[in-house]
């Protein structure tokens, strides 16, 4: 039976035995390559923007205009906002329109929100265009992951992971530096201008080389296989999650009704999609075999910590550097190197030793231990610490947050069937973006809180609006008479200690969480729907395989 493009119901149109059975050694040629590549750089994208915003965001807050800068999170929010309210759907997107188009549509909303920050003179056009861009970067970073596990099986994804991984801790290495020189020189605009011609070389190659299957059916059909009603929930109650952790303890009071009812609507609202998915819905964004097992919950979990706690601690490292170390941005992106250049060679050596041992459990432990010692010896800086020892500390915290990283996906997919790869893993990646927002937004507002308390009272008569902390008073604080700078990088520190020890209570509980995992041994088969189209297919291969059929 030979596969091509003709897939009107891709859920039918194969049977099982084509779906995942695999050639013994299945030959990785030019076009398995160049996949490969056109998935590195579209993830090398998402990344580049995600690690660079966080350096030049207090430039960035300080000079647009009547932007508050208690508003400030919402930079990081609205992006991780969007893209965690796209992602559960995304794996159903990519069953029901194909790999290829979705991936295109989510470059162009990078593109396009990209514009839109760039030309921003307000705070409401710039938040919008980083929703924007979280839409595009949320379908890149699940897009990239479904297709590679179309095309390579479970067993041996890990050294392709740790590839990923290489890709994602290069562009963390060059981001910040990147970001914080743009932000240096009053140039930050270019930082978002600089991602079209990126974005449209990786445009014209995933276009011409990702040569997937795309079903062929109609429009109309297509939009007809949606759960049209699971996504308005899953958005509905996203959205409202995020509005109530964002104007939480800095907008509004945490017991206020402003802060307390979107929070319980949020809450509800997510409570219902997966009712409504695992009881009512026909074609569920989330079907309820996703976690139906403690193995795959622990991959989950810990999939979402993991996530909460790197991009925290990407977004606040550089706060310490430039508030109480007098960084510039540039300077706190060259200081984030112990970070990003660990997650490398570490992410490399953690896939390996996944594909070479055939077992995840004992590196998820590793890996989870370094995390958790990593946070404790940093909640222990102050602003009298020498940067070396910060820098050191940011090594111990790549190597554990590398190894965690490349690892969890392996637990969540082992236990489940290669035909459920999509949607579990579309699922992954949304728990991933929605725990950036978690933790940006969590440690965000830890922040915020402890300046109030532990600033000095001069500060707040000499800083206009000093009561909107963090982001928008560092760029003050080296401007500060002497004797109140130096209380005001203390203040600084102390504050950054409990965003780090709140880091620490979520390593330890992904530490925790990992210990349900059960040992499975990792797939050799592939979902044959889908995977590089061959130009020129096995003729006698294809006859042989007719007639066993027959």
């Amino acid at each position: 039976m030979q596969m091509d493009t003709q897939l009107p119901d891709v859920e039918t149109v194969f049977d099982s035995e084509n779906m995942t059975q695999s050639p013994s050694k299945p030959g990785k040629g030019f076009h398995f390559w160049i996949v490969i590549g056109a998935i590195c750089s579209s993830l090398f994208l998402g990344a580049l923007e995600l690690t660079a915003v966080s350096t030049a965001l207090p430039t960035i807050v300080d000079s647009i205009p009547n932007f508050p800068p208690t508003d400030f999170v919402w930079v990081g929010s609205a992006y991780a906002l969007a893209g965690a309210a796209f992602l559960p759907m995304s794996g159903s997107f990519a069953q029901i329109f194909g790999r290829r188009p979705v991936m295109l549509f989510s470059l162009v909303m990078f593109g396009t929100g990209s514009v839109m920050c760039g030309a921003a003179k307000s705070r409401s056009l710039f938040i919008a265009g980083r929703t924007i861009q979280g839409l595009g970067g949320g379908g890149i970073l699940s897009l990239t992951n479904i297709i590679l596990a179309d095309l390579v099986p479970l067993q041996e994804r890990g050294v392709y992971n740790g590839l990923i991984g290489v890709t994602w801790s290069v562009a963390a290495a060059i981001g910040p530096v990147i970001g914080g020189a743009l932000a240096s020189s009053g140039q930050w605009r270019w930082l978002f201008y600089l991602n079209l011609p990126i974005c449209g070389i990786v445009l014209v190659f995933v276009g011409l080389f990702l040569r997937l299957p795309t079903p062929t059916t109609s429009f109309k059909e297509k939009i007809s296989q949606f759960d049209w009603i699971g996504m308005f929930l899953i958005i509905a109650g996203c959205c409202a999650c995020i509005i109530a952790l964002t104007w939480g303890g800095i907008t509004f009071a945490w017991t206020s009704a402003q802060v307390l009812a979107p929070l319980c609507v949020g809450i509800f609202g997510i409570l219902m999609f997966t009712l409504f998915e695992w009881r009512i819905s026909s074609n569920p964004i989330v079907p309820s075999i996703l976690l139906s097992n403690r193995t795959t919950l622990s991959g989950y979990l810990q999939t979402f910590i993991i996530q909460a706690v790197l991009v925290s601690f990407i977004y606040y490292m550089p706060v310490y550097f430039q508030a109480c170390k007098g960084a510039s941005p540039t300077g706190s992106g060259v200081d984030l190197f112990g970070l990003a250049m660990t997650l490398s060679p570490i992410s490399i050596i953690g896939g390996v030793s996944i594909t070479v041992f055939n077992c995840y459990r004992p590196q998820l432990w590793f890996g989870w231990s370094l995390t958790v010692l990593a946070m404790g010896v940093i909640s222990t800086l102050d602003s009298t610490s020498p940067r070396a020892m910060s820098i050191g500390f940011e090594v111990l915290a790549g190597a554990g947050m590398g190894i965690a990283y490349t690892g969890t996906f392996f637990p969540v997919l082992a236990p489940l069937s290669v035909e459920s790869n999509a949607h579990a893993i579309g699922l992954g990646i949304f728990l991933r973006s929605f725990a950036q927002v978690w933790g940006i937004t969590i440690c965000g507002t830890v922040l915020q809180n402890e300046l109030q308390a532990n600033l000095p009272l001069e500060f707040f008569e000499l800083v206009p609006d000093s009561h909107a902390l963090a982001y928008g008073a560092i760029a003050k604080v080296h401007s500060l008479p002497s004797p109140l700078r130096e209380l005001v990088e203390e203040a600084f520190a102390t504050s950054l200690k409990k965003v780090w020890l709140t880091l620490l209570g979520m390593s330890a509980s992904g530490l925790l969480v990992s210990f349900a995992m059960r040992s499975y041994q990792l797939h050799t088969n592939l979902d044959k729907r889908w995977g590089v189209k061959q130009e020129e297919p096995n003729a006698d291969e294809e006859s042989a395989g007719k007639g066993s059929k027959e």
